[in-house]
């Protein structure tokens, strides 16, 4: 229905077209055009009504809008000239509809230059106007702008824009009304500034158009102002969190992550930004806002100001500071909500009362707003934002609480989020740490030392290496790496790591070894699954085993880096081992190499987070890494921390690292003695006679008793129960003293508890209680039974 207004209908021609083109409405205006009355023409084609056959309009208009002028019959028979205006209005589902076809009677005389309304319009119009001539000085305002401008308009009449501001803003937008006068073209500037007329700043939309004569000369310009404050400053906000939600929680630093928050707040939104954050519970768990006591103990994370030095800053960053009841940050924890205080408020200055040096700071600066945070998170209270204005002359408004919020919420999240991270990395760390070698044990086959070092933004992960003592001098060293981080890859680190002592104890060669270690992980893949599905154990494992007798050492690899060897007067290079695949896929051989070493070369053993750089490819690594060991003197801990000094960026390395270098030493054969064993025991006695005469050499008579009571055991049990040829070999050093007794059966001994009546069984049991340590290990033509003996404690 249409609304019904008290003004003469007949001063407009109206008609209304169907979409067959009938014309289903008519009123007295269109009467009075062409003289039909509404029950004479409703119902008829509306084309009936055009002069010829109607070419002259359109059918049906492309658009939903058409005007055009047009030669319309009268009912006498005469032809009227039209200018028509049509509207196509759809029906509410969208089809259809019709058209209302309008057209005035008159369009009334062009007013006078002095024509009073025309005069009032000018002056009473609501957007702010004033005119300049081409001097560009004032020639005159309507009543909006004088508001605005908050002067007299007959005083400052004659004045340019730049000495009635007074302003910079001013100047520029004089600078804008001159391009305009002297180009002849309109343009839109958009400021921010605070008129005479205004208490506080607001956002002004000027539209400066040039004002020409009749000979189309410029002879002035015209600024209409529009005060789009409202606009302005949702764009602000709405730009503001956006930068937020960049800027803030770029790293899973929690202190990184407060000064961020700072940053974005200063001086968007306030001069001065404090952080503080709660220490986390000693004994795990969170902070709940319910249970939450004044005095609160808050840690300073971060602050930013507007001013170099951050002066209002009281408490320095990662100091902790007492807040009582009535400061803004306990007030506001305890609350859990938003505060926003004037001041001077009674709160305020009880707590400033309590605290001297903040009152002397908030009265030499002149703070006058402040507005406290809670950082809240997933339940759990962080800490608290406070912002504060003193240079700003307006207050915090809602509007400004709500944008806090939001922006405060997105960090809260980040902080949580770092915090979580940091929690985390310890505790991972810490297992880490517990898992590996605190030191490296010494011995006689090689010198070791070893570095690692965590993820610096990635977390703990899974790399680990280790050094084991082997039976005959020899020792084993081996460098890994598990899929992933956190604490389920330091955990899987520890498994493996001491699966791979248990295999080596039974001096498994390389690799068998990692075939075994390779069961291992696609069994805790198996069990990592779930839903019938494995799960994804993944690592890789280089192991090699070192033989100072020998100076051999036998190496194997499951998709682990090679090493790197130098020796002694060569340069660096890396070691040629079959590849292996990594551990875990199951099913697939590995491959052993044995090198020959010169006494005094070294060997780098390290994890792919060394070499491998997004800023560099996987070679380039692999000679940098030779580059530096290429400089090794004589110390292996400072050639550890020339290797990470050149390798890894100053952050840290986007990987965790794990790096192992070792030394060889070769023992001398003066230091070795063999003989071969005739299996006839009534020979152990020359035996043990041999052996004596060769500890005097040695100059460890004070060891023969308890060695050749050890040497007579082994000999007679190899004789006894072992298959031929038999050997006996004594190895020592300056610490230890290793008999070793070898066969050619394959089947190894064990101890047994001898009854009270039996003659024999009781060989192995005194052979341990003897020595530091005993055991047997497979070789490929049979086996050793070995047992060592201290020499501290017998000299």
């Amino acid at each position: 229905m249409s609304p019904v207004y008290p003004f003469d209908d007949a001063a407009t021609a109206r008609a209304v077209v169907d979409e067959r083109g009938a014309l289903t409405g008519w009123n007295e205006g269109a009467r009075q055009l062409l003289g039909w009355s509404a029950a004479e023409i409703l119902g008829r084609p509306a084309a009936s009504l055009l002069v010829a056959d109607g070419s002259a309009g359109p059918d049906r208009p492309a658009e939903d809008l058409w005007h055009g002028t047009l030669a319309l019959r009268h009912r006498d028979g005469r032809t009227v000239s039209a200018w028509l205006l049509a509207h196509h209005r759809p029906t509410p589902d969208g089809g259809g509809g019709d058209w209302l076809v309008v057209t005035p009677l008159a369009n009334g005389a062009r007013p006078a230059a002095d024509d009073p309304l025309m005069r009032a319009a000018l002056a009473q119009a609501p957007c702010a106007t004033a005119v300049y001539d081409d001097q560009l000085r004032l020639h005159g305002v309507n009543h909006a702008m004088a508001a605005v401008i908050g002067l007299p308009p007959t005083r400052i009449r004659g004045l340019r824009i730049a000495e009635i501001g007074g302003r910079e803003r001013s100047s520029e937008l004089e600078l804008h009304m001159l391009d305009v006068l002297t180009s002849g073209r309109a343009k839109d500037v958009q400021t921010y500034l605070r008129t005479g007329g205004e208490d506080h700043a607001h956002a002004w939309l000027a539209r400066i158009a040039p004002l020409r004569d009749a000979e189309g000369r410029v002879r002035g310009v015209c600024l209409a102002a529009h005060d789009f404050t409202d606009q302005y400053l949702a764009r602000e906000r709405l730009q503001l969190v956006n930068e937020a939600s960049v800027r803030i929680g770029t790293t899973l630093d929690v202190t990184r992550t407060a000064q961020e928050l700072a940053d974005v707040c200063v001086p968007a939104l306030a001069d001065f930004v404090s952080v503080d954050l709660l220490d986390p519970p000693q004994h795990g768990g969170d902070h709940r806002p319910a249970e939450l006591t004044a005095p609160l103990s808050l840690r300073r994370a971060a602050h930013r100001s507007i001013m170099p030095g951050s002066p209002e800053a009281v408490t320095k960053v990662g100091q902790l500071d007492r807040y009582p009841v009535s400061s803004p940050q306990a007030d506001s924890l305890l609350a859990a909500r938003t505060i926003v205080a004037t001041l001077p408020s009674a709160a305020v200055e009880q707590w400033l009362a309590w605290d001297k040096a903040r009152l002397d700071r908030v009265r030499e600066l002149g703070i006058h707003s402040s507005m406290s945070v809670p950082i809240t998170a997933r339940g759990t209270t962080l800490g608290v934002a406070v912002l504060t204005r003193y240079r700003r002359p307006d207050p915090f408004t809602a509007d400004d609480a709500l944008l806090a919020e939001e922006v405060t919420a997105r960090a809260a999240v980040c902080i949580d989020n770092a915090r979580r991270f940091s929690r985390e990395r310890e505790t991972a760390l810490a297992l880490q740490r517990s898992l590996l070698p605190r030191t490296l044990p010494r011995t006689a086959a090689l010198e070791a030392a070893s570095r690692y070092l965590p993820a610096a933004r990635a977390g703990v992960g899974g790399d680990w290496f280790d050094v084991i003592p082997l039976s005959g001098m020899r020792v084993a060293m081996v460098v890994g790496d598990v899929v992933g981080h956190g604490i389920q890859a330091s955990a899987t680190m520890g498994r493996l790591r001491t699966a791979v002592r248990t295999l080596a104890d039974i001096d498994l060669a390389p690799d068998e070894l990692l075939t075994h270690l390779d069961d291992l992980v696609v069994r805790l893949s198996a069990e990592a699954g779930g839903d019938g599905n494995p799960g994804e154990v993944g690592a890789t494992c280089l192991y090699a085993v070192y033989d100072p007798v020998s100076r051999r050492c036998t190496l194997a690899r499951a998709g682990h880096p090679p090493p790197v060897i130098l020796t002694p007067g060569g340069t660096p290079r890396q070691v040629r081992l079959p590849a292996g695949p990594p551990l875990g896929l199951g099913g697939l051989p590995f491959e052993s190499t044995e090198l020959d070493l010169a006494e005094g070369t070294v060997l780098a053993f390290y994890t792919d987070g060394l070499i491998e750089s997004r800023e560099r490819d996987i070679d380039a690594g692999h000679r940098m890494l030779c580059d530096a060991l290429a400089a090794y003197a004589d110390s292996l801990d400072e050639t550890c921390d020339r290797i990470l000094h050149t390798l890894l960026p100053p952050g840290g390395a986007a990987d965790d690292v794990a790096l192992l270098l070792a030394r060889t030493q070769g023992l001398p054969a003066s230091r070795v003695t063999t003989w071969d064993i005739p299996s006839d025991p009534a020979l152990v006695g020359p035996i043990r006679k041999q052996v004596g005469e060769q500890l005097d050499v040695w100059d460890l008579s004070e060891a023969s008793f308890t060695t050749e009571l050890v040497v007579s055991e082994l000999v007679t049990n190899a004789i006894r129960y072992g298959s031929h040829p038999i050997r006996l070999r004594l190895i020592h050093d300056a610490a230890t003293l290793i008999c070793e007794v070898s066969d050619s059966s394959h089947t190894a001994p064990h101890l047994r508890r001898a009854r009270t009546f039996d003659e024999g069984g009781r060989g192995l049991l005194l052979v341990a209680q003897l020595t530091e340590r005993w055991g047997s290990r497979h070789t490929p033509d049979g086996k050793t039974i070995w047992a060592e003996l201290s020499l501290t404690g017998e000299m």
